[in-house]
This record gives structure tokens, sequence and C-alpha cells, in this order.
């Protein structure tokens, strides 16, 4: 079932687990999520990105987000995001096509840029009762990739604890995306949580804190975050990358059949696994 996201943090947050953000981008993905999802009992948030929608169009992926909340999943908690929006006209797009919280991303800007930026999408989305997703620092890497040169300086794009109260305060965001040494893509090994620098985001604010780029990062980490105040861990590359290799594994096989449900089953169960997975890590399982 659909609920705001507001319904899911408040209980996450009081019972000390995060909720995962999975990445979405068609109905077998969808599928493979919400399955996972009543697997485990877990609530989620399903989010989509700009290029979904550029590639599915936001009525069709809304519409099978919806589909199976309604009906296959009408006993799980989800929530829709957008994740990474760079323009209020996302956003608002996707405030009339019933998403409970939006992701603007400025934070590419210089600093009061991104807090310009961020404020105009907090004071329309609120006039709507939706939530507001502001990032301070800027995640490195790309989801999807498993290759990138790392910066020498990694204090050049994490979130600066500093200046967490002031971003917080005069943005209006809802929720607050923090960049601690997790990237995009999956990067095994060299994705490693600077849990100082986590802990004086916590202490500089209330507010729900969201981890991005947490595919690549070790369960232990994730788990200790978790311990010390994340409360959204997202999830995109980890996802793919399940879904292709399964998708990739069946097409290695010769097969007698040309159906493309029974090709793409092996890799709905694959994201369902991936899914499931990161719930137990998330210590969300068991608390629709």
């Amino acid at each position: 079932m659909i609920v705001h996201i507001q319904k899911i943090l408040k209980k996450s947050q009081k019972g000390g687990y995060a909720v995962g953000a999975f990445n979405t981008s068609n109905l077998e993905v969808t599928l493979g999520i919400c399955r996972a999802a009543m697997r485990y009992q877990s609530p989620i948030i399903m989010q989509v990105s700009e290029a979904t929608i550029e590639y599915a169009g936001i009525e069709v992926i809304t519409a099978i987000v919806n589909s199976i909340a309604k009906g296959e999943a009408k006993n799980v908690p989800i929530a829709l995001h957008l994740d990474h929006g760079h323009s209020l006209e996302i956003i608002k797009d996707c405030i009339k096509a019933g998403f409970s919280s939006v992701h603007m991303d400025a934070s590419t800007y210089p600093y009061e840029e991104n807090i310009a930026m961020t404020r105009m999408a907090s004071d329309f989305a609120h006039k709507f009762g939706v939530w507001t997703q502001g990032e301070l620092g800027s995640m490195f890497g790309k989801e999807g990739m498993s290759m990138v040169k790392l910066p020498d300086d990694p204090d050049s794009f994490m979130t600066d604890p500093s200046k967490v109260k002031d971003f917080v305060k005069r943005s209006g965001i809802d929720a607050l995306a923090v960049s601690i040494g997790t990237m995009h893509g999956s990067f095994e090994g060299k994705e490693l949580i600077d849990f100082n620098r986590l802990k004086k985001i916590r202490k500089n604010t209330n507010k729900p804190l969201v981890l991005h780029g947490a595919s690549g990062t070790k369960d232990n980490e994730i788990r200790r975050a978790v311990k010390m105040g994340i409360n959204i861990i997202n999830i995109d590359t980890d996802i793919r990358i399940g879904f292709t290799k399964a998708l990739q594994k069946t097409l290695s096989k010769k097969i007698s059949f040309y159906d493309p449900r029974k090709v793409m089953k092996p890799s709905i169960n694959e994201v369902s696994n991936v899914v499931g997975h990161k719930m137990t890590i998330f210590n969300s399982i068991q608390k629709i």
C-alpha cells in the first residue's frame, strides 16, 4: 500500500532501524523489490530517478508502482520518492504524480546556491504536504559503475558537519542526504564510512539522515551506520548488477523457449534476493 514517507520514517526512527530506498526502472525490478518486502514484511521506499522517468515515462512507472502496491503488496507500507531531482520542473511533475517525497540535488552548486535551490523546492513541496530531501556534500561516482579515480582530498566532496545546522534550517528540508565516504556505483574495499564525521552530523540535526551510494559498502559498516543514526539507505547499483547477471546467465544457456516471462523470472527472483539481504542488514524485517 502506498503511504506517506513520514509514516514510515516516524516508525523507523522510533524503532532504531533504517528503511531501504530501492531504485526501480521497470515492471520486473518493481516486482522483485516488492516481493522481497512482502517476504520479509519490511517497509520500503520505492524511488525513481530522472533517467528512469525519461526511460519509462512518469505516468507509466508511477502506475506500475501503484498497481503492485495496491494489489500484490497491499499489506506493505511503500512510499514513492524522487531520487536526485535536479530541477524544480521534475519535482513539480513528481508531486503531481503523487510522490510523497522528492530529492532536490543541488549539491554540485556553491553552498548558497544549493540552499536557495533546495529552499525553493521545499517551499513548493510543502504546499502539497510533500517531504523534501536536500543534499549537503556531494556523492562521488556514478550508479552502475565499478571503476573510478578516487579524489586525493575526500573533504572536497564529503559533508561538512559544521554547516549542517545552517543548511537544514535555511533550506527547509525534511531529510538530509549526507556524503560520508560512500560513492555511487560499487567499489568494494574503497567505500569506508567516516564514522567520526557521521557522529558530528547526527549531533547537529535530528532530521532523518540518508545514505546514498551504499551498494559497495561492507555489511558491518552499514550496520554500524544504522546504529549511529542513518535512517534511509539508498540501493541502486546492487539491484542492477543482480538483475543483469541473472539475465546474462539465463540467456547464456541453451533454451528451447522464447517467452520473455520465463527469461525475466530469474532476474526478478535475484532482485528479491538482493533486496531481502539488504533488509536484514538494515534491521527492517518484520517492521510493517
